[in-house]
């Protein structure tokens, strides 16, 4: 008799797991990885018992929910910079920091500069050429405020 190894609910919860973590590498927010989290503990159960599909559901959702109430805080605390004060002049990695215009700014001043490898859409109160250094004065969600470098 054969099996397919996705017959087995540890082996699936487990993967559900992996691609959770994964995807919490590219989404940000530092929520989906406690639902990974739960996705394993949810695998464990299932090497350890037999339980239904409804109680696995149930275990992935408590626990998921569970571990991002009682660690989510308290990781990110940790882990990673949570500044209480955002009165500050220097807002993050990016304020300060020098990038590359990848083109000409349009006449609205917005354009695209090139920041530790990655392509940002940016504005400027300036006019800005391809090529031309910029330095970052804020940054606004996925939009780099910019000015050209003297």
């Amino acid at each position: 008799m054969s099996t397919s190894i996705f017959s087995k609910p540890e082996i699936v919860w487990f993967i559900i797991g992996l691609v959770l973590f994964l995807l919490e590498l590219v989404i940000p927010g530092f929520v989906i990885f406690f639902f990974g989290v739960g996705a394993w503990i949810t695998a464990l159960l299932c090497l350890i018992a037999e339980p239904g599909i409804n109680l696995q559901v149930v275990v992935f959702a408590l626990t998921s929910v569970l571990s991002l109430l009682v660690f989510r805080k308290m990781i990110q605390k940790r882990f990673f910079y949570v500044r209480e004060d955002r009165s500050d002049a220097v807002e993050d990695e990016f304020t300060g920091k020098e990038g590359i215009a990848v083109d000409d700014f349009d006449s609205d001043k917005r354009g695209k500069i090139d920041f530790k490898g990655t392509t940002w859409k940016a504005e400027s109160g300036s006019e800005i050429k391809k090529g031309q250094q910029v330095i970052i004065i804020e940054k606004e969600n996925f939009k780099l405020k910019v000015e050209p470098k003297k």
